[in-house]
């Protein structure tokens, strides 16, 4: 009997058609992992060589720039304009999924595109300009909205088109659930929550990811300078091709 088009068998349990959904899970068990060290790279560079602003963790500018509201310390511009960044980025990100149409692997391609170009920009804008050299002035600053940006669409990336994949530069969440996982295994007693040891597995390599992400780019800005963010960057350029 002939399948119809569009039949659960000819599509994903998503709707996308099988090959793509095949596709995509090959992409949530492979990309995360690259895109943790993309952001342990890409955060721990930009604190060191841009005015101790956190690109991937939004947060800590959060606290830091309260902080500094309540104790009266000096005030940074570019921290506290990183979290409004931040959002309007990832507000972009949606207007373009949403005009795109795209879904599951099509989508995280295009996502991945936009994020490599705006570590490319990055990496043209320091390179000509130095920012590194006045780390809390206007070049720096301008720098760091970019690397956000590129962070935003990462974020943007993992919940609007791998929603199931865990996050790869919240690494609170992860070690949370790495140390609870551990000692509900270690435990001889009934056991308090149901320990995943597929999302356990994932987790660490995305925390281990990520440090490895931090020690490459410490190495790197202390050898490269403004050159380090050439790093993240090709490594953005291979996780669009991924397969």
């Amino acid at each position: 009997m002939p399948t119809l088009a569009g039949s659960p068998d000819e599509l994903g349990e998503i709707g996308h058609p099988t090959e793509d959904r095949t596709e995509l899970l090959r992409l949530e068990e492979r990309l995360p992992p690259l895109l943790s060290v993309i952001a342990g790279m890409v955060d721990l560079t930009g604190f060191f060589t841009l005015g101790n602003i956190f690109t991937a963790h939004v947060t800590g500018n959060l606290v830091v720039a309260a902080a500094a509201a309540v104790r009266g310390g000096p005030w940074n511009l570019a921290q506290a304009l990183a979290i409004p960044v931040f959002m309007l980025a990832v507000a972009v990100a949606w207007l373009v999924a949403r005009a795109s149409s795209l879904r599951g692997a099509a989508l995280t391609r295009l996502l991945l595109m936009i994020q490599f170009l705006l570590l490319a920009a990055v990496l043209v804008f320091s390179v000509t300009t130095a920012p590194s050299s006045n780390p809390h002035g206007l070049m720096a600053g301008i720098a760091v909205m970019i690397a956000v940006c590129a962070m935003a669409f990462q974020y943007a990336l993992m919940r609007l088109a791998l929603p199931k994949v865990v996050s790869t530069a919240v690494m609170t969440g992860n070690l949370t659930n790495t140390v609870l996982s551990l000692m509900e295994m270690s435990s001889p007693q009934q056991h308090l929550m149901t320990v995943d040891r597929g999302r356990l597995k994932r987790s660490l390599r995305l925390l281990i990811g990520f440090l490895v992400g931090c020690l490459v780019a410490a190495v790197a800005i202390s050898m490269l300078g403004d050159w380090a963010w050439s790093i993240p960057t090709v490594l953005a350029a291979v996780a669009i091709v991924v397969r």
